[in-house]
């Protein structure tokens, strides 16, 4: 099929996929709200079962968190699978949609959800959908993962996130795009709370005998600040602060959140380090640190870029034009690309507004986006 009719079809098509957007985009599914990602995942397996054949369906069940599902399809195709990954978490909680009701406005289309990646979901499975019609088929097997607590670290989802991409050629994540562009590098990501314990007095009577926490721990974000460097692409962030119990106690506790960012693990190691050998400057306060290391860098391999190229390729052959960034926020693909499988993320619609109350997608990239799936989907890309 020649790619320049790809983005007319999909036009054709815009009333469709705006209202399968709107359908599960209107099913609220905050992360830790398994009833909502349980109806997103009803709705998703009712769908692709009209749009991939011969599929197979596996839901696993996370307590207290949902649903992760995964589809396998095209089976009887060589060569290892095509992995696309993804989430049915949101970071909006349970009543949102009322102050970011879903529309179409101005060109975009709102809703809690929608960007980051609802939007995405229901255009993978209209593409898969047109590709039937068309009499289209991928170039390889496809899994398809989505996973359901990805906005709140992926503790469940990671290892069938590692599972799958240990049998995949290459990976595409439908995460938002940044601006239209597709991400080619990402931060890893560390969070960690430091903890405070002090000596409890009087703030009138006998102060003195007390030690304070919250003293102490500003003493302690002090020295946590000054382990950034953005020249190397780190950042350490002291997110939140809590303490004390009265305003007349010296206060016994004390704690804050920390972000790490990172470009390389050994970086991230140095950081956890000089984190763990933090003292006290008053010997009579105790420090304690809880976290760990939570997603590897992404990064910016030759294969990635071969891979980026071939896309952008692609995208050329019907006159749309991409571009590739590298950014702060980390995603699941990031577990994949630690495995040494080439990752393209970012995939998703252009837009704006991720976990805000004005998100939204551009509707007039949809067929755009749409056609550029189609493609990734139909070449062959392994030895891109």
């Amino acid at each position: 099929m020649d790619p320049k009719e790809l983005p007319p079809h999909f036009e054709n098509k815009l009333d469709e996929i705006t209202s399968s957007i709107r359908d599960i985009v209107e099913i609220e599914s905050p992360s830790f709200g398994p009833d909502g990602i349980n109806e997103v995942v009803d709705w998703i397996v009712s769908r692709a079962k009209e749009a991939i054949p011969d599929i197979e369906i596996e839901r696993i069940a996370a307590e207290g968190r949902g649903e992760h599902l995964v589809i396998r399809a095209f089976g009887d195709l060589p060569g290892k699978p095509l992995f696309i990954l993804g989430h049915t978490d949101t970071v909006h909680p349970t009543g949102s949609k009322e102050k970011n009701p879903t529309r179409i406005e101005d060109g975009n289309l709102y809703g809690c959800g929608t960007f980051d990646m609802k939007a995405n979901i229901a255009l993978m499975l209209e593409v898969f959908k047109s590709m039937k019609a068309l009499g289209l088929r991928p170039a390889r097997p496809v899994t398809i993962l989505l996973a359901c607590d990805e906005e709140v670290g992926s503790e469940t989802g990671r290892p069938l996130v590692e599972r799958e991409a240990a049998n995949a050629d290459y990976c595409f994540v439908f995460e938002p795009s940044a601006k239209g562009r597709i991400k080619t590098g990402r931060k890893g990501t560390s969070g960690y709370t430091l903890r405070a314990r002090g000596i409890p007095a009087h703030a009138g009577l006998d102060p003195e005998k007390g030690a304070s926490a919250v003293l102490e721990l500003s003493k302690q974000i002090i020295a946590v600040s000054e382990l950034n460097d953005p020249e190397a692409g780190t950042t350490v962030t002291v997110g939140t602060v809590k303490g004390g119990t009265t305003m007349n106690v010296v206060p016994e506790h004390a704690e804050c959140t920390i972000d790490v960012r990172f470009t390389s693990l050994e970086r991230a190691e140095k950081i956890e380090a000089a984190l763990r050998g933090l003292s006290s400057d008053d010997e009579r306060v105790e420090l304690m640190l809880e976290g760990e290391i939570n997603r590897p860098p992404m990064e910016r391999t030759d294969a990635v870029i071969r891979l980026f190229e071939k896309a952008k390729g692609l995208a050329a052959s019907f006159g749309y034009e991409i571009g590739e960034t590298q950014v702060g926020g980390a995603s699941d693909g990031n577990f994949v690309g630690a495995l040494g499988v080439p990752v393209l993320d970012g995939l998703g619609i252009e837009g704006d507004g991720a976990h805000r109350l004005d998100e939204h997608v551009v509707v007039a990239d949809i067929p755009k986006r749409a056609s550029l799936l189609t493609l990734l989907l139909t070449n062959d890309l392994s030895e891109a």
